[in-house]
C-alpha cells in the first residue's frame, strides 16, 4: 500500500465547525444541509440552455438558491482548505487508486459515475 500523508485539517475540529453550521442553518433559517436538488436545478439550467423543457419530468424549477449556492461554497471551500493544510495535488489518478486498482483512468472515471448515479438516485429518492 501507498503511504499516508498526515497533513490535513484535525477531522474532530472539521466535524465539529461543520456541526456548527448545520445547527445555525437550522436555527436561522428553517433549513437544513442538501446538496442533491442542487444538482437536479443544475441539469435543468443546462437543459434550459438547449431549449429543452424536462422541469416536468423533474418536478423542479430549476434555479440558482441558496443550496446551489452551497455547492459553490463547499468546492472555493474544500479549495482553500487543501491550500492551506498544502495538501492539494492535481492527479489524473490518486497513488492509493494505483496501487489498488491499476493505472486506468477510463476504469477510474467510468467506476466514479456510476457511484455517483447510484447515490444521486438514492438522495433523490429519499427527497434529500
Amino acid at each position: 500500500m501507498g503511504t499516508i500523508e498526515e497533513k490535513g485539517w484535525n477531522p474532530y475540529l472539521a466535524g465539529v465547525l461543520s456541526g456548527i453550521v448545520m445547527v445555525l442553518s437550522v436555527w436561522i433559517t428553517g433549513n437544513f444541509f442538501g446538496v442533491s436538488t442542487s444538482f437536479v436545478n443544475s441539469v435543468g439550467m443546462i437543459e434550459k440552455l438547449f431549449d429543452a423543457d424536462l422541469s416536468v419530468f423533474l418536478n423542479i424549477s430549476p434555479r440558482i438558491d441558496w443550496q446551489w449556492m452551497l455547492v459553490v461554497g463547499i468546492l472555493i471551500g474544500s479549495f482553500i482548505a487543501s491550500t492551506t493544510s498544502s495538501s492539494f495535488r492535481c492527479k489524473s489518478l490518486p497513488d492509493m487508486w494505483k496501487v489498488r486498482f491499476g493505472p486506468s483512468r477510463i476504469k477510474r472515471g467510468l467506476l466514479a459515475f456510476i457511484g455517483g448515479t447510484i447515490s444521486m438516485f438514492g438522495a433523490r429518492l429519499a427527497e434529500g
